[in-house]
C-alpha cells in the first residue's frame, strides 16, 4: 500500500478538476494545467477531492500510484499557489539580468550567455546576483533552474558559480605547501 497514495488531493475553493478523454484539467486563479493519465491508475473527482487508486492489483500500477497522485497534487499546488526556484551567482564579475523574455547571464566566458524564457514562465532579478524563475508547472521551473545552473556549477574550492538558495556547497581544502 502506497502511505502517499493512499491520501486523496483535496481541492481548495475557486479550483475546478474535471476529467475528460483520458486527461484530467485542473483549473485554478493562476491559470489551467492538465495532465494524460495512466490507464494503470483509475481517477475519481468528489466531494472537493481527487482520488486516485491503482485500477488493478499489479506490482506495476502500484508503483504508479504514489507518483501519480503527486502529480495531480502538484497541478492543484500549480494553479492555487505557484513553484518558484531562487538562484544565486557566486563570482567577481557573474551577473545576470532579465531583459523581457530573455535572461542574459555574464559567466565569465567571452560571450554573454542569452537564455530564452519558456512560455508560462517568468523570471525576476531582484539583484544583479540572484535570479527567481516561477511558474504554475513545477518541472518547466525546474527544468529551466536547471538550464541556468549548469551554465556554471559552483565549484568546491572557492564556491564560485550558480547555486540554488539554500544549497550547501561541499568545500575543499586547496594545495598546502
Amino acid at each position: 500500500m502506497s502511505r502517499i497514495g493512499k491520501r486523496a488531493v483535496p481541492i481548495p475553493g475557486g479550483v475546478t478538476a474535471t476529467i475528460d478523454n483520458g486527461t484530467l484539467t485542473v483549473k485554478g486563479p493562476k491559470g489551467s494545467l492538465s495532465m494524460g493519465m495512466s490507464d494503470l491508475i483509475s481517477y475519481k473527482v468528489e466531494d472537493g477531492e481527487i482520488q486516485v487508486n491503482p485500477a488493478n492489483d499489479t506490482k506495476l500500477a502500484r508503483s504508479f500510484w504514489g507518483l501519480q497522485r503527486t502529480l495531480v497534487s502538484n497541478l492543484v499546488e500549480g494553479v492555487t499557489d505557484g513553484f518558484s526556484k531562487t538562484l544565486e551567482i557566486t563570482g567577481v564579475g557573474y551577473r545576470a539580468k532579465a531583459q523581457g523574455k530573455t535572461l542574459k547571464l555574464e559567466l565569465g566566458f567571452s560571450h554573454d550567455v542569452d537564455l530564452d524564457v519558456p512560455e508560462g514562465l517568468t523570471v525576476n532579478t531582484p539583484d544583479q546576483t540572484t535570479v527567481e524563475v516561477s511558474g504554475i508547472d513545477k518541472q518547466a521551473v525546474g527544468q529551466f533552474a536547471a538550464e541556468i545552473r549548469k551554465w556554471r556549477k559552483p565549484e568546491p574550492y572557492k564556491g564560485k558559480g550558480i547555486k540554488y538558495r539554500g544549497e550547501y556547497i561541499f568545500r575543499k581544502e586547496g594545495k598546502k605547501k
